[in-house]
């Protein structure tokens, strides 16, 4: 018999993905829906289950095939009870203190598996990814939010109870006068995300800063319109690129003093600005760093590509025990 597949679940704010993996990390299949956070807690389960049911179908197999099903989600868990504390990515509901592990699991006879996304995320670079050669690696990935996946001599450290790797709630700047969206000043989330461009472009703005782009009150700001920018050399653009590069790099410091792994590795939407970027936040660390370095760190771009989440989601399920 063939081995058994893994199936993942990549549960954001913004999409679902569904698909079928293989224990190599190689991507068989997957379905994506945008509508799911129109439903409410229980509409999301059955939406899952029922996407899980047309992939067996697509793929003429049955849940016998598979080894279980593994769910990255975007919010904070209870890792031991598979219980959502809270999430800010989906507006119609919180889902505070939701049982997803329970009310997944009831629709299946297989293990299910949830954690938190960026868990996911670093796990499948550990296993398929820029962190395979090594036995702990620390992933932190620089999207809409800032997050941390921390792997720790081959296994997955969620600390006591499952909400290890916040790093974007470290606080970097203390004097700041931007407000994170955690209550806190200074946070990282709140100097160097995708959420929080808008808050910096305009502030930037008010200060007299230059630009080529026509910005309006309705103009999006996000990493996408700050890539553009960059790519037309506009001087606001690349002075947010240097700047958000430097408080990552001094995230990457803070890391590094907590954990001194090995290596380091980056991924995330932000990390398509390229390398301007890429090379600033290491330049940053290094220089930082200095003679405190007594051994070699690698700073490494992820590798496994746009399905990072999706797969991750599904190499939970071969953690071990």
């Amino acid at each position: 018999m063939k081995e058994k597949l893994l199936c993942g679940v990549d549960l954001g704010g913004t999409k679902l993905s569904v698909g079928l993996v293989r224990p190599d990390g190689a991507l068989v299949d997957k379905v994506v829906v945008y509508d799911h956070t129109e439903k409410n807690e229980e509409g999301i389960c059955l939406q899952i289950r029922d996407m899980v049911h047309d992939l067996f179908e697509k793929q003429h197999i049955g849940e016998d095939h598979i080894r279980g099903v593994g769910i990255g989600f975007a919010g904070h868990l209870r890792f031991a009870e598979g219980v959502v504390i809270t999430t800010s990515n989906f507006p119609r509901f919180k889902m505070k203190n939701f049982p997803i592990r329970q009310m997944v699991q009831s629709h299946f006879g297989v293990p299910v598996v949830v954690d938190n996304d960026a868990n996911a995320q670093s796990y499948a670079e550990f296993l398929f990814g820029a962190g395979s050669a090594y036995d702990t690696m620390i992933f932190l990935t620089v999207s809409t939010g800032i997050g941390a996946g921390l792997v720790l001599n081959r296994r997955i450290f969620r600390g006591m109870t499952g909400t290890a790797g916040e790093f974007g709630h470290t606080i970097v700047n203390p004097h700041s006068d931007i407000r994170c969206g955690c209550g806190n000043y200074g946070c990282l989330m709140s100097h160097a995300s995708g959420l929080a461009l808008p808050q910096i472009v305009r502030k930037r703005l008010k200060q007299g800063a230059e630009t080529t782009l026509p910005i309006t009150d309705s103009t999006p700001i996000n990493g996408q319109f700050i890539k553009q920018g960059l790519d037309a050399g506009d001087p606001l653009c690349r002075s947010v690129v240097l700047e958000y590069a430097d408080y990552i790099g001094i995230g990457l410091y803070n890391l590094f003093q907590i954990f001194n792994p090995p290596v380091i590795v980056l991924g995330g939407g932000l990390m398509n600005w390229g390398s301007l970027y890429f090379e600033r936040i290491k330049k940053k660390f290094y220089t930082l760093a200095g003679d405190m370095l007594y051994d070699p760190i690698e700073i490494a771009l992820a590798q496994t590509g746009g399905d990072t989440g999706l797969i991750g989601a599904a190499a939970l399920l071969l953690e071990e025990p």
